[in-house]
């Protein structure tokens, strides 16, 4: 007889029904979030959109994506967007793994798509997130 897998859950996810969060993007009334998996996905979404120097008692927080909106996108400055994802990633939301980020500018619209996969970390579930600056 096989072993089963163990199956591992965030301890916030067994009371369903405690708000865990506040889920992007801000609409009346605020939509709360349930599960670690959405409000992770709610934190990528507001560090992904916010600038450093942007939020109040913590300056440091954000990529500082907006400043590449006019650029053009070639491939030294979608490593420069990847390496700021990435590193802001690193240090704000340890609870996830980044696979993969993809940059696809839209010179048409002026709008630059940032694509970011990854993993949770406590139950290795795959998730992803779009994020469009224009």
């Amino acid at each position: 007889m096989p072993i089963p897998q163990t199956i591992r859950v965030n301890p916030l996810d067994l009371q369903k029904n405690i708000a865990i969060g506040v889920s992007l993007p801000f609409n009346k009334p605020f939509t709360s979030t349930y599960t670690t998996k959405n409000q992770i996905k709610s934190n990528l979404v507001n560090l992904l959109l916010t600038d450093m120097g942007e939020r109040v008692m913590n300056p440091n927080f954000g990529c500082n994506l907006k400043r590449y909106l006019f650029e053009n996108i070639n491939d030294v400055n979608a490593e420069k967007v990847k390496n700021a994802v990435l590193s802001s990633v690193g240090y704000y939301i340890p609870e996830i793994t980044v696979t993969s980020i993809a940059v696809t500018p839209n010179t048409d619209y002026n709008s630059i798509d940032i694509s970011v996969n990854y993993i949770l970390n406590i139950s290795q579930t795959p998730d992803e997130i779009t994020v469009q600056f224009n």
